[in-house]
């Protein structure tokens, strides 16, 4: 089983592919990466380019379910939040165009489940992914290494209900 990790952005969106086997208890990564959007292009466009860009990895790996990134906003960027929420739209639509399920995890829950701390720094979820995958230098920018511990902390949990 293939699952599909997202941390969207409208910069950045990275996206980290996993496969479970029912047998194993940790997922093996099959690939990761980000997709780069264009600052200056109008926003219905660089959703448009971010729409392609994800069916084609969802037409790529098959998933079972794509697990995205919850929203959120801290006071004080809340703007973030929102402009967030349009990409994680693209993202559902996405997976709901190819009848892929869909599942949201808060990132305080995925630093947890990697680091054993829901306020770990991008640095630290770099090095944790970087160890847990056997990587020669952390994933890099910060946003790949997001999407592959979106991807691991739902892997395992999947795996612990097909137990």
């Amino acid at each position: 089983m293939n699952l599909v990790g997202i941390d969207p952005g409208l910069n950045l969106t990275g996206y980290a592919c996993v496969e479970l086997v029912e047998t194993d208890p940790e997922p093996r990564l099959l690939e990761a990466g980000v997709i780069r959007l264009q600052k200056g292009e109008p926003m219905p466009a660089r959703l448009a380019h971010l729409f392609e860009d994800l069916d084609a990895i969802l037409a790529e790996f098959t998933p079972s379910r794509v697990v995205v990134e919850s929203i959120f906003s801290h006071r004080s960027f809340q703007k973030a939040g929102l402009l967030m929420g349009h990409a994680r739209g693209v993202v559902l639509l996405a997976a709901e165009r190819r009848g892929i399920p869909t599942a949201e995890l808060a990132p305080a829950e995925v630093k947890r489940a990697l680091t054993g701390n829901g306020r770990a720094t991008k640095r630290q979820i770099q090095e944790a992914v970087m160890a847990q995958c056997g990587l020669a230098e952390p994933p890099s920018p910060p946003d790949v290494a997001d999407a592959i511990a979106i991807a691991f902390c739902a892997a395992r949990r999947a795996h612990q209900t097909i137990l």
